[in-house]
């Protein structure tokens, strides 16, 4: 098969093209997906916060053993798993609270708050809010809640540190190494 050399320009351009738009839509996607993951946890640990520390809840087995006694614990509520399975179920509701923001010099989009849990003005300056944002992140942190519900409750029940960074970059490669930004720095 022959091509003449505007023919064969012309396929290389629409090659190049497609690439571009195709690496274009997987960063946005990976955007959208990051900043969701981020998001989530951002929420799911300003929910925490809010449980009162001395709040307990009983795990374990309720039958009676042979020698009479129980095999029933008291394990703090905030961080068990019926709390954050419970948590799970209605936390990305709050994606309504984030925007989008594009860096300018990257063209990365990033996601924040909006209304801020304490009530501080928040600097809104180059922050999208709108009914698509919102959508698309809370569809994203509802299939990140679906998809990773195990290590989420594993990483939340054991208190760990830099959950985020541990969660949304290591373990699910949800935020790539260019996104490591901590949230207070958006």
């Amino acid at each position: 098969m022959k091509m003449n050399g505007c023919a064969l320009h012309a396929v290389c351009l629409v090659l190049t093209l497609v690439s571009l738009l195709s690496d274009a839509f997987a960063r946005r996607s990976q955007d959208l997906h990051c900043g969701a993951c981020r998001a989530l946890v951002d929420e799911l640990e300003w929910e925490i916060s809010q449980v009162d520390p001395k709040k307990t809840i009983q795990m374990g087995s309720f039958r009676i053993n042979p020698d009479g006694s129980q095999s029933v614990i008291e394990v703090p509520y905030a961080r068990s798993e019926a709390h954050l399975t419970e948590l799970l179920e209605h936390v990305c509701e709050k994606m309504n609270e984030y925007g989008e923001k594009v860096d300018p010099s990257t063209h990365r989009k990033s996601y924040i708050l909006v209304m801020s849990h304490d009530g501080t003005k928040m600097d809104l300056s180059g922050v999208k809010i709108d009914g698509d944002v919102t959508s698309n992140l809370k569809f994203a942190c509802e299939s990140i809640a679906e998809e990773y519900e195990d290590e989420l409750i594993e990483f939340f029940s054991h208190e760990a540190d830099n959950v985020k960074d541990r969660l949304c970059s290591k373990r699910t490669d949800l935020c790539d190494h260019a996104l490591h930004v901590p949230h207070d720095e958006l």
